[in-house]
């Protein structure tokens, strides 16, 4: 495997992940923070946005995990770029949507 795969891997956990809250909060009814909201990232979008942009999110997750290279999920070569990933976008969502939504405890009073 060379490093434009090992990118590719590391992009699609950032990219998967990022598509989770998204869809969810979509599919559930629910407005949440999207790039699209005024202002963006901190105001809400519609669910139907947020299904949208969610799985805009899983489909690059898609070309960039199965479409680059030969990605083995048995194999720690793929994997550990992959959760590289999918750990630190999962941190800074905690840390960005833990804000709005009263996750963060250091924020509380």
């Amino acid at each position: 495997m060379n490093w434009v795969h090992a990118l590719c891997y590391f992009l699609g956990g950032l990219f998967l992940t990022n598509a989770v809250p998204h869809f969810v909060s979509g599919v559930t009814g629910r407005p949440f923070q999207s790039p699209f909201a005024k202002p963006p990232g901190k105001g809400l979008s519609s669910s139907v946005v947020n299904v949208l942009w969610g799985f805009a999110n899983g489909v690059i997750a898609w070309l960039l995990l199965l479409r680059v290279g030969r990605f083995d999920p048995r194999a720690a070569c793929c994997m550990a770029p992959f959760a590289v990933g999918v750990l630190l976008i999962g941190l800074q969502l905690s840390v960005s949507f833990g804000r709005f939504h009263g996750g963060n405890l250091t924020d509380r009073p």
